[in-house]
């Protein structure tokens, strides 16, 4: 039921974006999915938790691209969902740069 709810505020939360950027709203929203969704299981710190941390330090020297790819497409045989359904490879992309840049809290 959790996810279900949690994919329902992601439709919500998703809006129209343009093919190769994000914009300041839409960034907005999507620091707060990763807060909020992607915290349930990485840790609202990203420290980890079910998932791996997502940390700037844990995620070091790893391609945006290759972290792209595993958000849109999940990670077979874990709890990973694909979010290719809800997400952009632009908005991935975004969040990918966010984890490796952004310090967790």
């Amino acid at each position: 039921m959790a996810r279900l709810a949690a994919v329902l505020a992601l439709m919500l939360l998703a809006g129209p974006a343009a093919a190769d950027e994000v914009s300041p709203d839409r960034a907005a929203r999507l620091q707060h999915l990763v807060l909020q969704d992607c915290g349930s299981c990485h840790g609202l710190t990203r420290k980890g938790g079910l998932g791996s941390p997502l940390t700037r330090e844990a995620l070091g020297g790893a391609d945006p691209h290759a972290i792209a790819g595993i958000i849109l497409d999940g990670l077979p045989g874990t709890a990973m969902p694909p979010w290719r359904p809800l997400l952009t490879e632009t908005e991935a992309l975004w969040i990918a740069n966010y984890l490796l840049e952004e310090p967790a809290e």
